[in-house]
């Protein structure tokens, strides 16, 4: 579709979506909060808050890995194109830490309760869910 000779256009998505994965893991694991991990998935306005206050930190995380990124390498990004990508990754992530979303989605598709709650399954789901959009993220970010 976009004739790129020079492999341009595939090296910025590359370096975008390694940036954007190593974010997705630091923002998980080490800047998200015990209080945001705790409470992210309960219902009414504890929960919300406590995603929303997540997906917040893990949104500036990607930012900042992006502009490290640009800032070291020269790379030159549309901000436009980095505002879609983060927000299809902040909501994607946001939909997917609710839980609820993602259980029903497993539901359909048949996976045992069994492997969800016992063998990592739901964690595996909801990992596999944030890569995936973070490879749509990396697109937006990248173009």
């Amino acid at each position: 579709m976009f004739a790129d000779p020079t492999g341009a256009h595939a090296a910025t998505f590359a370096a975008v979506f390694a940036a954007l994965y190593v974010a997705h893991q630091v923002a998980d694991h080490w800047v998200q909060t015990q209080w945001q991990a705790d409470h992210k998935a309960e219902a009414g306005w504890l929960g919300r808050l406590a995603c929303a206050a997540h997906v917040t930190t893990y949104t500036l995380t990607a930012l900042l890995a992006l502009a490290t990124v640009a800032l070291a390498t020269g790379l030159r990004l549309d901000p436009w194109g980095v505002a879609v990508g983060l927000t299809v990754s902040g909501v994607s992530h946001y939909i997917a830490d609710r839980r609820v979303p993602l259980r029903r989605l497993a539901d359909r598709l048949r996976k045992s309760s069994a492997w969800m709650e016992r063998g990592g399954g739901l964690y595996a789901l909801d990992q596999s869910w944030h890569y995936g959009f973070l490879f749509v993220a990396a697109l937006f970010c990248a173009v």
